[in-house]
């Protein structure tokens, strides 16, 4: 007689181990995965922030290429008019048939204005940043407040965890057909249909899902500043930037003109006040260099820093590699395409995993988690993966604290 490969459910075949590890990524899997598929969506189309915003503002945006350039101080006088406040960055098109915009600040708040870089009309305006801003600031959580802006590293940190626990449970054991890495012909309304389906989309896409989630660290509140002040102060971060000088001082918080990198997001220079010609004589001088980050004096366009990519540090040469591919920005568009497929991943793991709770659950009762051993035999297994997490990423660490606890406290009602 042929030996038959037990299935995937609850019963004696499966260890301690695995079952506490199957726990852990289904309380994983309900406290994340809502608001990571909410980052997938709006990840995803930012990767696509250029196009998405190409037919959004293709009214305002195009314009009609021509030989000879405006002064880039006529943009700037005609935005801060149309806007009735203060320029505060100008992002120069690198296509000849579209305009310039100015981001401009006044009593109503900040607008975004088209100027026809040929002629300094403006032709158009929008409220704020666009469309893509509200869709970046969604991403990052920061729409709900900026303290909701912490729950980034908490998510990230447990979408690791999701990976590691799922890895885990995914991996081939003896006399168990647990691991696959083909999709099987199966019935959709049946569970093992959505287990194989969310078995292989996690094999294949965990490896993108992981290095988001570690990239993404940067953005959040605690790790990210804590961690950009370490590479500052140990010299593996950007070089020092330049002594501010009047009517020059160095900004503080995230307030980087658009294509900033990420560790040159807290030591940009604010517009200068006074004095004629200054914003094409800036573009001038950054136009005339290669790519680099350049200090330029506003008010005769004189150099005052140089910071080449040869001259920063390993951690900062490390994470502006990482944000880069993080937005699909360093290889091209097949980085953006394998970016999409971890964004995509993400819902399908989201709408299998959820699938496979809602068919599991017992009849005529609601969803329930699987059920825990019943000893303290396995618990090695859980630690292992998530302790390590948990000091690294410290928001991390206190939402399992408070998951455990949460856990503790239910078996004691249930008693």
């Amino acid at each position: 007689m042929s030996k038959v490969t037990q299935p995937l459910q609850d019963g004696p075949a499966l260890s301690n181990s695995w079952r506490r590890v199957w726990r852990w990524h289904f309380f994983a899997g309900l406290i994340v995965m809502p608001v990571l598929m909410l980052m997938a969506l709006t990840g995803g189309l930012y990767l696509y922030k250029t196009e998405i915003e190409g037919l959004a503002w293709r009214s305002m945006a195009v314009v009609e290429a021509r030989d000879t350039r405006a002064s880039a101080d006529l943009w700037q006088q005609g935005a801060e008019q149309a806007a009735d406040g203060t320029a505060l960055a100008v992002v120069v098109p690198d296509r000849p048939d579209r305009a310039v915009q100015v981001r401009v600040r006044g009593d109503r708040g900040e607008r975004t204005v088209f100027v026809d870089p040929y002629d300094g009309r403006v032709t158009g305006m929008v409220g704020g940043q666009g469309i893509m801003e509200l869709v970046k600031k969604l991403h990052s959580l920061e729409l709900l407040g900026k303290p909701f802006n912490i729950l980034v590293e908490v998510v990230a940190g447990w979408a690791i965890i999701l990976v590691a626990t799922g890895l885990f449970l995914w991996w081939p054991r003896k006399g168990r057909n647990v691991a696959v890495a083909l999709p099987r012909a199966g019935d959709p309304a049946r569970r093992p249909f959505w287990r194989d389906a969310h078995a292989v989309t996690g094999l294949y896409v965990g490896g993108i899902i992981l290095f988001l989630a570690l990239t993404g660290m940067p953005w959040s509140a605690v790790w990210g500043d804590r961690f950009m002040n370490v590479m500052r102060e140990s010299g593996l971060g950007r070089p020092p930037a330049p002594a501010a000088a009047s009517p020059w001082s160095h900004g503080k918080g995230h307030n980087a003109p658009s294509g900033t990198g990420w560790t040159m997001e807290h030591a940009v220079l604010h517009t200068p006040t006074g004095g004629p010609g200054m914003l094409s004589r800036v573009i001038a001088t950054a136009e005339a260099e290669d790519a680099r980050s350049l200090y330029v004096e506003g008010t005769t366009g004189q150099v005052v820093a140089d910071l080449r990519w040869e001259q920063f540090g390993g951690g900062a040469k490390a994470f502006e590699w990482g944000i880069a591919v993080h937005q699909g920005m360093q290889y091209g568009e097949i980085n953006r395409l394998i970016m999409l497929l971890g964004c995509i991943g993400i819902w399908v793991l989201g709408i299998s995993g959820g699938l496979m709770v809602w068919k599991r659950r017992p009849r005529g009762r609601g969803i329930t988690p699987p059920p825990a051993p019943p000893d303290a035999r396995g618990r090695a297994a859980v630690l292992g993966i998530v302790l390590p997490l948990a000091v690294i990423f410290p928001l991390t660490g206190l939402s399992l604290a408070v998951a455990l606890g949460a856990e503790w406290l239910w078996g004691r009602m249930r008693r």
